[in-house]
């Protein structure tokens, strides 16, 4: 081969190349591989990875292939905002999402609105994300406190009504919200007969948890309000079980996992109740295709069952994939546009993206862990969950009317 013809040669490959490997769409994963959160992170991550390959095995967004950036917030709010700020100046992302605690979710949203970006909540459950802090650029996929409170509280008015409740709650926003929607709606708004302790957040220690569960212990409460997450539920909860608290109280933790019920592990968890956006088994209970296939994937690749994070971070990929495709472009305001007031079902049943407030409506479900053998019974003894209890997400959100006055109450304008 002459000189001229291998330079030729060598062109063409470099052309040919330039074809293969068209630029990627950069999407940023803010999440916690350390902390107290970090088991919920990972699944975010896992359902994440799933999500982009999957895209770009069937031609990625647009004929452009996806990349995942990934950082690690520790559940910090101050980091969280600057992997944020580094993911689209320094990455190029286009879209980011993630965050465990709420608070960092809402200091990571902050920081892509600064910068004309679209921030997905994937596991943030405080009212404030959404509401008082909410704004043109965050998207929260899962359900809040609201939600979570006004379909909780209905099973428990059926069954605890009358009953006296103790709160253990976190010591931030997430916390708060919680445990200020569950006692409106559940009739506990009385500080004196349903008495409650704050916990530090997010540096706890087990000695913490053991002071306010001896109070919990000394009060006449029949129901254990445990408003906490993650690690910090765990320890808790293994701690009331060694107390003998589980077996004299209902216990309710809020908001339930997939991830911290295998922490706990099912011999403690047995009876304890609490609310889900999404558990693993109900696409094939209520017979949802596309929730399946989501399972079987997930379960496949990884050997385990996905959580509501795994599928809060998998559905935030394909919305933004389809809400930039309905768009024809990346542009933030064209994709906000086509984001506010779409319908879509995708691993459940009909959910919707509300104009005004940029809340997910969507169906809430009120879960109880099942005995033992039948979690063990399970391929990766992970059948948790009874689903005894739903509520539709159009009865269980906040109102334009109530969101408007939590706006004013927080001295924010009634618009995004």
């Amino acid at each position: 081969m002459t000189f001229r013809n291998f330079l030729l040669t060598a062109c063409l490959l470099l052309l040919g190349s330039s074809v293969v490997y068209a630029e990627t769409l950069k999407i940023g994963l803010n999440y916690p591989q350390t902390g107290r959160y970090k088991d919920q992170g990972l699944q975010q991550r896992l359902g994440a990875f799933l999500a982009v390959d999957e895209i770009n095995r069937a031609g990625g967004v647009m004929g452009q292939p996806l990349e995942l950036v990934i950082r690690n917030s520790r559940g910090e709010p101050d980091q969280g905002a600057q992997n944020t700020a580094e993911l689209i100046d320094r990455e190029g992302a286009q879209m980011v999402f993630g965050g465990v605690s709420s608070a960092v979710a809402i200091s990571s949203g902050k920081a892509a609105r600064d910068r004309n970006r679209l921030y997905f909540g994937t596991l943030t459950y405080s009212n404030a994300t959404t509401g008082s802090e909410g704004h043109s650029h965050m998207f929260r996929e899962p359900y809040n406190a609201w939600m979570t409170a006004k379909a909780l509280s209905q099973y428990l008015n059926r069954h605890h009504a009358d009953q006296n409740y103790f709160y253990i709650t976190a010591d931030y926003t997430w916390g708060w919200s919680v445990e200020e929607s569950v006692r409106k709606f559940s009739n506990t708004e009385d500080t004196e007969q349903h008495k409650g302790v704050k916990t530090p957040f997010p540096r706890a220690l087990i000695t913490d948890f053991r002071v306010a569960l001896e109070q919990a212990a000394e009060s006449d409460a029949e129901v254990l309000m445990l408003v906490l997450f993650g690690d910090d539920m765990v320890r808790a909860l293994n701690a009331a079980y060694e107390m003998g608290l589980t077996k004299r109280m209902q216990v309710v933790v809020p908001n339930l996992t997939l991830g911290m019920a295998r922490q706990v592990g099912p011999t403690i968890m047995e009876g304890v109740v609490g609310a889900a956006p999404w558990v693993w088994n109900l696409p094939y209970e209520n017979n949802y295709q596309r929730g399946k296939d989501f399972v079987e994937a997930f379960s496949s690749r990884y050997e385990m069952r996905p959580s509501s994070s795994a599928a809060s971070a998998y559905s935030i990929v394909y919305q933004y994939k389809a809400a930039v495709e309905r768009a024809g472009t990346t542009n933030t305001r064209a994709v906000i546009r086509e984001l506010e007031g779409h319908r879509y079902s995708f691993l459940k049943d009909e959910q919707y993206w509300r104009a005004f407030d940029h809340q997910n409506v969507q169906t809430v479900y009120v879960v109880k862990v099942k005995p033992r053998e039948k979690i063990m019974a399970d391929q990766f003894s992970s059948d948790y969950f009874d689903i005894i209890d739903s509520m539709p997400g159009d009865e269980a959100a906040q109102t334009r009317e109530e969101w408007e006055a939590r706006r004013r109450e927080a001295g924010k304008p009634v618009s995004l």
